[in-house]
Parts: structure tokens; sequence; C-alpha cells
């Protein structure tokens, strides 16, 4: 493979060092994926019925407030870095279905977590420890939520997949 093929490379793939701005454009994709996580938890929380669902609505309002404490350090990393944090949230999906809803957050929390394992990868690679260290906390509730929901939806928790 020529050397252009591999500096023409996503910024995603583990060959590729990202740069401090790089690292606050994908900090700000985050910070929306936090955003639309908010809102889906508040939204779901009050509209899921049922009384198979009573517990899981008050899980997520508990999850709720973990994601605005999640969107608070990330938009704080974001002006560390010397870039504006993000106002806009990724679209939230909704559903007369309580399932799909469950659904639609399982997905989402998947890719967070995917995204937030390359971030601490990245974060390290540009000697960000700190932030690494704060990814990965954030890291344990997202997958807290991960498994809260496979488990709600009677399902295996998604194997981790490379990004």
């Amino acid at each position: 493979m020529s050397t252009e093929m591999l500096n023409a490379e996503p910024t995603h793939e583990k060959s590729k060092t990202i740069s401090r701005s790089e690292l606050v454009e994908l900090l700000n994709q985050d910070l929306s994926r936090e955003y639309q996580a908010i809102i889906s938890y508040v939204v779901y929380s009050q509209v899921i019925k049922g009384a198979e669902y009573m517990n899981i609505a008050a899980e997520l309002e508990k999850h709720a407030l973990e994601e605005l404490n999640h969107a608070i350090i990330i938009a704080g990393q974001i002006d560390y870095l010397g870039g504006m944090p993000a106002v806009e949230a990724r679209i939230v999906r909704t559903s007369e279905k309580a399932v799909e809803m469950l659904q639609f957050d399982l997905d989402n929390e998947t890719e967070t977590i995917r995204n937030y394992r390359e971030r601490v990868r990245q974060c390290e690679e540009l000697s960000e420890y700190a932030l690494g260290e704060q990814i990965r906390a954030i890291l344990v509730d997202e997958q807290d939520h991960q498994i809260a929901l496979a488990t709600a939806l009677d399902r295996n928790v998604p194997a981790p997949r490379k990004s």
C-alpha cells in the first residue's frame, strides 16, 4: 500500500494521530450525542407505559441526570482545548412502543461507547491523559446504561466493535 493511501485513511483509523482541533470536533460530536441522550431519556422516562416498565422509567430518569453531567464534563474539556462547545443535539427518535424506544437508547449507547473508547485512545496519543481519564469515567456510566437497557430488552450486551 502506498504512503499516500495510508495518509488518506479517515481520522478514526488507528494509524493516524489526530490534531487537537480534530479532537475538539470529535468531542463536539460526542457532546451532541450527550444532548440527544438527555432529551431521549427525559422523554422516554415520561412516556413509557405499562406496569412492566415503571422501574425502567425511573432508571431512565437517573440516566438523564448522568448524561447531563457527561455533557458538562465534555463541554468543559472542549473549552479547555480552546474550542466552543456544540449547542445542537442529534435527532431523537421516538415511538409509541416502549421496546422500540429502549432499542433506540441501546443503539445510541452502543455507538457512544464505541466513540468514547476511540476518544480515550486519541487523548492518549495527544498526551491529554487527564481528558482520557474523564472520558474513561464517563464510559463506566455509559456501559452501565448499556447493560441496563440490554437487560430490560432481554438481550445480550452488544460486543465491542473496532471503530
